[in-house]
């Protein structure tokens, strides 16, 4: 029986920092494009500080929810058909840039998509911890996830998001490569999703036009390569300090997507790295989680809600900074956006509960799928 530990401390406080910035990222990055429009300076910065206020006060409950209860058949089966069906209802509402992601009400918008991948974690893990001991039997154990990770993936390309679904079926597949699945089904799995995302992209004029433009932004600079080509004027600029607060070029939506972007002009070097490091610490100490989780189940959990954030602000900071074609995908925690946000601090919560029944000694012998590993935490 694990023993209850206090929670990870420096999980907590990194998060902790990263939803404290967004709060100001995103004030600076949105009060001077709204002077002189129909919103007020301020209305990003309250709608996001009521969402972080949401959003911890959200982890600091399910820090004290025992995680096992989330392996229970009839809280994720409802949480899976809650998210399909909010997946198919995104479809009845208005398009926001000509896409379906979000359902609106009361001036309140939901991503169900965010929702998506913290379900399809949690399926993943407790089919592994059940059937574990067949986990090579595609038919047994492969198959329900595959149906699940991937249904829920074709619904969200169809929004369109390509982004948010890829970043669950690579998160779905490194837990159950991680669970132990033999490698010979590797090279197979790359193949098929090689070939489904190139198929995804040809048969989408947008999403070739975004790689086309990534490849070579000044084919459009006023059009699909100006959100580019200003990402990295800002970092560019930014120098070691930055330019100061609210002293930035102009980003189109840049409290979104390209947060990262004006962290790097207004703050410089100096505030990149302080978000950088701190997704490193979130990461590290998610996996040293997962790796002294008391069962199978808090380990592929903890894995999965690590990795997800981690490729998300991989993803994020990476098309930043021009090494991948524009996807989407907010930088977790900091971006402005509810659904994400809380989503993500809602994954955090779940994770300080696991580190608080991790083992308490120094040497922790943790078993794996080929045997035990003593590893020092």
């Amino acid at each position: 029986m694990a023993r209850t530990l206090k929670s990870d401390k420096t999980l907590f406080l990194a998060t902790l920092l990263l939803a404290g910035a967004s709060v100001f990222m995103v004030y600076t990055a949105s009060a001077v494009p709204a002077l002189g429009g129909p919103r007020a300076p301020y209305f990003f910065l309250l709608k996001q500080l009521a969402w972080v206020t949401l959003g911890v006060s959200l982890m600091l409950g399910v820090m004290r929810i025992d995680y096992h209860e989330y392996r229970r058949p009839r809280l994720i089966w409802t949480l899976l058909a809650v998210t399909v069906v909010g997946l198919l209802l995104v479809f009845f509402f208005p398009p926001v840039n000509y896409t379906r992601r979000w359902i609106s009400f009361t001036g309140l918008s939901l991503q169900p998509s965010e929702l998506a991948k913290l379900v399809a974690i949690l399926f993943t893990a407790a089919v592994l911890e059940r059937r574990m001991h067949r986990i090579n039997d595609v038919g047994y154990a492969l198959l329900p996830i595959a149906v699940v990770a991937i249904g829920l993936a074709a619904l969200i390309v169809k929004e369109p998001d390509f982004g948010t679904a890829t970043v669950l079926v690579l998160v779905v597949m490194a837990v159950v490569f991680a669970a132990g699945l033999s490698y010979r089904y590797l090279g197979t799995t790359a193949t098929i999703l090689v070939i489904a995302a190139v198929l995804l992209i040809l048969f989408a004029p947008y999403r070739l036009g975004r790689l086309q433009v990534f490849l070579d932004p000044s084919i459009d600079p006023m059009g699909k390569g100006f959100q580019h080509i200003q990402s990295l004027v800002a970092i560019g600029s930014g120098g070691p300090l930055g330019k100061g607060i609210m002293a930035g070029v102009y980003l189109p939506e840049a409290q979104s997507d390209f947060i990262y972007a004006v962290v790097g002009e207004e703050l410089g070097l100096v505030g990149t790295t302080v978000i950088l490091a701190s997704f490193l610490l979130i990461t590290w100490r998610g996996l040293r989680t997962a790796l002294v989780a008391p069962d199978r189940f808090g380990t592929l959990l903890a894995l999965g809600l690590t990795l997800m954030v981690a490729f998300q602000a991989l993803v994020n900071m990476s098309v930043v900074i021009g090494l991948l074609p524009t996807k989407g995908i907010p930088l977790p925690f900091v971006s402005n956006g509810g659904s994400s946000l809380v989503i993500n601090l809602v994954a955090m919560g779940i994770l300080l509960n696991i580190s608080q029944q991790s083992s308490p000694v120094v040497a922790a012998t943790v078993k794996t799928p080929v045997g035990e590993l003593v590893v020092n935490v």
